[in-house]
């Protein structure tokens, strides 16, 4: 299953937690491993508890590691001056696997899968949901 997703760009966190739950409840896999992926390198998946103020903490915690206003030799390579999206998006990496168990994602009470879109544009990213089991 593919879906797309409209962002912001910059650090723009978005909740995709109810577009995966879908695929794997119509995919009707029991027990298996849910891959989460989106082509691109300067784009992210993780966990999180999806609430605004932590939401802001985590694009504060981004900035302090690979700042946006860092001189970057990729900008002075290519131009495009976004250095640090690829620099996060090398860390938090654009695929996540998630375990199923009972036919739903397993994941705390708390916790939402997300994507990060860190481009210093607004973009139309493409998610795509593997489910493998039985």
């Amino acid at each position: 299953m593919k879906f797309q997703v409209q962002t912001k760009g910059f650090n723009d966190i978005i909740d995709i937690t109810d577009k995966v739950s879908e695929a794997v409840e119509e995919s009707k896999v029991k027990e298996g491993i849910c891959l989460v992926s989106s082509p691109g390198s300067t784009c992210g998946l993780t966990t999180i508890e999806y609430e605004e103020g932590l939401i802001e903490d985590l694009k504060r915690a981004l900035e302090r590691i690979a700042p946006m206003s860092e001189d970057y030799e990729h900008c002075k390579k290519w131009g495009d001056c976004n250095g640090y999206a690829h620099i996060r998006s090398a860390l938090l990496k654009p695929f996540l696997a998630v375990p199923i168990e009972d036919g739903k994602l397993v994941l705390g009470q708390w916790q939402q899968l997300v994507f990060l879109d860190f481009d210093n544009r607004p973009r139309e990213r493409e998610i795509n949901v593997k489910i493998v089991g039985k």
